[in-house]
């Protein structure tokens, strides 16, 4: 059943929420009409209710943090308790239970590579732009600690996204996100993606990862001994369009980042904990980073916080009777207690639940029901990566009629869905499904259905 519109209430909160809020990540001239707001009053499991009492499915796990559902009992229930305890201390000299035993349960499950010493450090941060801030900052500073002055810029992939604030921005290649700010960044070098999307015909994406690879090494020889670190985000490039590529690509790039001593910073932070179908994406390539940026799940989407985590090489890199040579980043709430304590709930679902392999019966099920989406005649591919599934949208259904832009194809099939009682929030003229762990059959029968009306809807409109 489509949503009423015109509901008093929300009309109300709309009205409101107009007259003072600035929204993140939009332009903010199309509210009221172009683009609708939904006025959310509760959550429960994979559903978002709003004014107007309709239920919404949360298809994107609202901006990919909440991975159990919405009102998690027992994440709830962590953090009401914490609450009665302790709130929030400086970490700054001081230590409390929730932070220390987060960090070693963060340790326990990390990625492992043999012959790697493991991760051995975390350091906390207040959400993923500023866990990719500290990961850079730490992997410059461990340089110039060892006095190679020279290492002063950083490799990331073409497409990639790091985040908002000015150093990770820096390190990502969204012009839609980038171009404006780009006076106030520091260069960095680009590699090619290993993109699976743009495959050469006859291309196998494992091929096109090992080209992309050889021209990482390209790159790292024409800047040898001026490169500190590379970041990437393994296996899906999520806001640059859910694109994928072949793990081979990961392990390549470990094994060039070692040659030319530069460390390999894995960007976590959106398919972390579960999403891809293994508990972190690296560990499809058997590889282990030297830092390792996560958030977003980490607290199941209930409370901001990041985790960096380093070597033992990296730490004892900062030891020293200076100060100018320890690693003096801080934020206010680094490793806050109520954080803390949910993200420690949240592993301990994975264990109860099992969720790693009801994950992958899920993302079997969902790889079922986006087939037929993936044969319409405006698909150009159908991709998946554990519980991501993405659909890119084209006149034609192939890579060579992309869209006019200006059809905002994207914006028509978002209006269209939640019409139909379906949160989705398109990347261009990319639908993906991103949908919380607790998904239901039902709930994916909608999302399948809804998916293939709003496309339909969104090709009329714009044709009309």
């Amino acid at each position: 059943m489509l949503a009423e519109p015109g509901n008093a209430a929300a009309d109300a909160w709309r009205e409101r929420d107009l007259n003072v809020l600035w929204h993140p990540c939009t332009q903010m001239r199309e509210h009221p009409h172009t683009l609708p707001l939904l006025p959310v009053a509760s959550g429960r499991g994979p559903w978002l209710i709003g004014q107007d009492g309709h239920r919404y499915l949360d298809a994107i796990s609202s901006w990919w943090t909440n991975i159990f559902g919405h009102a998690e009992p027992r994440i709830a229930a962590a953090i009401a308790e914490q609450a009665r305890t302790l709130e929030h201390v400086i970490l700054a000299g001081v230590s409390h239970p929730p932070a220390v035993e987060l960090a070693e349960r963060l340790l326990a499950i990390a990625p492992r590579q043999a012959g790697r010493a493991p991760l051995a450090k975390v350091f906390y941060a207040d959400n993923g732009s500023a866990g990719v801030e500290v990961a850079l900052k730490m992997a410059f500073h461990w340089f110039r600690n060892r006095g190679e002055d020279r290492r002063t810029k950083f490799v990331a992939l073409e497409n990639g996204y790091h985040g908002e604030t000015l150093g990770a921005l820096a390190v990502g290649d969204i012009p839609l996100y980038r171009r404006v700010y780009a006076p106030l960044l520091i260069e960095s070098l680009f590699a090619p993606s290993p993109d699976a999307y743009e495959c050469e015909p006859g291309q196998s994406p494992a091929e096109r990862a090992r080209q992309a690879a050889q021209a990482l090494r390209e790159l790292l020889e024409r800047h040898a001994g001026q490169v500190c670190a590379m970041i990437l985000e393994p296996r899906v490039q999520c806001a640059g369009g859910m694109r994928m590529h072949d793990p081979e690509y990961l392990r390549l790039a470990r094994e060039i980042c070692d040659e030319h001593g530069v460390f390999l910073i894995a960007d976590e932070i959106a398919v972390g904990f579960g999403r891809t179908g293994t508990m972190f994406a690296s560990e499809q390539a058997g590889v282990m980073p030297d830092l390792l940026c996560l958030s977003k799940g980490l607290t199941g989407g209930s409370l901001p916080l990041a985790a960096v985590l380093a070597t033992q090489s990296i730490y004892d890199g900062f030891l020293d009777d200076s100060r100018e040579r320890a690693f003096l980043h801080s934020h206010s709430y680094t490793g806050n207690p109520l954080a803390c304590a949910a993200a420690l709930a949240s592993l301990s679902i994975f264990a109860e639940d099992d969720v790693i392999a009801r994950n992958r019966a899920t993302g079997a099920r969902m790889a079922e029901l986006a087939a037929p989406l993936g044969a319409h005649a405006h698909v150009a591919e159908l991709r998946q990566a554990g519980m991501i599934v993405a659909f890119e949208l084209t006149r034609g259904g192939d890579k060579r009629t992309p869209f006019d832009p200006a059809a905002r194809i994207g914006l028509r099939a978002y209006r269209a869905a939640l019409q139909r009682g379906v949160l989705l929030r398109p990347l261009g003229d990319v639908l993906y499904w991103m949908p919380p762990y607790c998904v239901d059959e039902d709930a994916l029968q909608l999302l399948a259905r809804t998916t293939r009306e709003a496309i339909d809807h969104a090709i009329a409109e714009a044709d009309a």
